[in-house]
């Protein structure tokens, strides 16, 4: 029986040759030996598959939330840390998350655009779950609202400056977060 995780890494190793565009799900099948009804049960369509690997930097960020060590930074310095960690687990196939997005943004893909808002409302709930940020009410929003910010500005960052090393990375996110309001919103 084929995994999920076996599907997508298939999926993403196609991908990989023909671009996000061009992957078919039939293809996806035929190379696992298995039948297209085997990939519709894990994945009900092409989209799913992005949310999927997005998942996978959700769950990377997630687990490094469990060491202790992440506890002696500030805020600022854990939200840092995990937003690292999240685009860490996309640098593997940088180029073809950006494919994914802008497949995501065509046009006739609204439906795909509206997921994608709950994709990023998801994605800054479990970052600031992560960093055990206990804001509420105004506080709350204010804070939500500035990591969306922060979040949308680093991953496009990201995305156009693959060649940059972490340390640029880390410089250009610390930044964001030492921004005001949110330095305001992020004191420990």
């Amino acid at each position: 029986m084929t995994s999920s995780a076996q599907i997508l890494d298939t999926a993403l190793q196609i991908a990989e040759r023909s671009g996000w565009e061009r992957l078919r799900l039939f293809d996806v099948a035929a190379t696992l030996g298995v039948g297209l009804d085997e990939v519709a049960r894990r994945y009900r369509d092409k989209d799913a598959l992005v949310e999927a690997w997005f998942d996978r930097a959700d769950s990377a960020m997630l687990a490094r939330a469990r060491d202790a060590g992440l506890a002696v930074l500030t805020p600022a310095g854990r939200l840092e840390e995990l937003l690292v960690v999240w685009l860490a687990a996309l640098a593997p196939h940088r180029r073809l998350t950006a494919e994914m997005l802008c497949y995501k943004l065509e046009p006739g893909h609204v439906h795909l655009q509206a997921l994608g808002l709950m994709r990023i409302s998801r994605t800054v709930q479990w970052w600031r779950e992560a960093a055990g940020r206990t804001n509420s009410h105004l506080s709350r929003i204010g804070e939500e609202c500035a990591l969306s910010t922060v979040y949308l500005c680093t991953f496009s960052h990201w995305l156009r400056h693959r060649r940059e090393d972490e340390a640029a990375l880390r410089a250009y996110l610390r930044r964001r977060l030492y921004s005001l309001p949110l330095a305001w919103l992020l004191r420990p």
